[in-house]
């Protein structure tokens, strides 16, 4: 089974992070010894003194992260908007038979309202489709960062969004390519989860990768119960 992670800036991390990408690796070791693959045109972290270096770099927290497990699709600043124009190449490219999906938070801050991000969300799973017709896919939620705690408007765009996100989720769902809505994990505090209001630390790195594996777990049977390694 072959795992493509997909995001934004709190999915591809930078320099210095652990990053929750490698909390789910430890996972799937954990409960699926050899019997998965992590997959990914790239494989670095943002460096912010070299923002315009578009492979990353490969300065994670822990230096004996597997290379094949360090792949990914995630860019910072990049969102639904971005991701949909590649995912069909890079399903056909890697073979992914699960996407695990953090996106749009950066859309709605930047680039699209909770309108046209829904419709960018319906794009890329059609895509991904096209590419695989038996793909699954787990979508999280946006969680609000700082900014909504002073901006009203985005606050409310991003509760929108995420009404938005569940119906597409529901509407689109189905037995040969099923999607499941990860649920925002209630303990989450993005003034102590996050190092900076926004991007996960190593408590926050925990709880997006149990989002996920608790979804996939109690949906499909996938794995096991998440446990901090």
């Amino acid at each position: 089974m072959r795992f493509l992670f997909v995001g934004d800036s709190m999915t591809i991390g930078r320099v210095g992070d652990w990053t929750w990408r490698h909390r789910m690796w430890q996972h799937l070791e954990a409960t699926l010894p050899g019997g998965y693959e992590i997959v990914g045109p790239r494989t670095g972290l943002h460096d912010p003194t070299a923002p315009d270096e578009p492979a990353g770099v490969e300065a994670y927290a822990d230096p004996d992260f597997p290379a094949p497990a360090r792949r990914h699709l995630a860019g910072w600043g990049e969102g639904w908007l971005h991701m949909a124009p590649l995912i069909g190449e890079t399903v056909t490219a890697t073979g992914a038979d699960v996407l695990l999906v953090s996106l749009g938070l950066i859309d709605l801050g930047f680039y699209t309202n909770s309108d046209q991000t829904e419709e960018n969300v319906r794009a890329f799973v059609a895509a991904a489709r096209a590419a695989n017709p038996r793909v699954r896919a787990v979508l999280l939620p946006v969680i609000p960062n700082v900014r909504a705690g002073y901006d009203a408007p985005f606050a409310a765009e991003c509760a929108r969004f995420n009404e938005l996100l569940a119906k597409a989720v529901a509407d689109l769902d189905t037995a040969a390519s099923p999607l499941l809505l990860a649920t925002i994990p209630e303990s989450y505090d993005i003034h102590t989860d996050t190092y900076d209001g926004t991007h996960p630390g190593v408590t926050g790195e925990h709880k997006l990768a149990a989002a996920f594996a608790t979804a996939m777990h109690q949906a499909w049977g996938l794995g096991g119960p998440y446990a901090v390694r």
